[in-house]
């Protein structure tokens, strides 16, 4: 992934949720240098998502749709390993 392109998705990170916010940022700082072009489109598609629906996805409440069903997965696993 290029800079230019990591800049565009921190930016679209910061979300209108604090929540959010503390999760996904360094969720893509630790993660998206990795992420292959597929994943970051993948990624980008993701966060055009709504924030209640990030939300109750990311938190457990809500099952999340099939197509971002391992995304969400390794942002949790990544959230629980940063309380750890």
């Amino acid at each position: 992934m290029t800079e230019q392109e990591l800049k565009k998705l921190q930016w679209a990170s910061r979300r209108g949720m604090l929540e959010l916010d503390v999760v996904l940022l360094p969720y893509l700082q630790q993660h998206g240098s990795d992420f292959t072009p597929p994943e970051v489109i993948h990624y980008q598609q993701f966060l055009e998502e709504t924030d209640p629906d990030l939300y109750a996805w990311i938190m457990g409440f809500e099952t999340p749709k099939e197509e971002y069903a391992e995304l969400v997965a390794s942002i949790k696993q990544f959230v629980e390993q940063q309380i750890r």
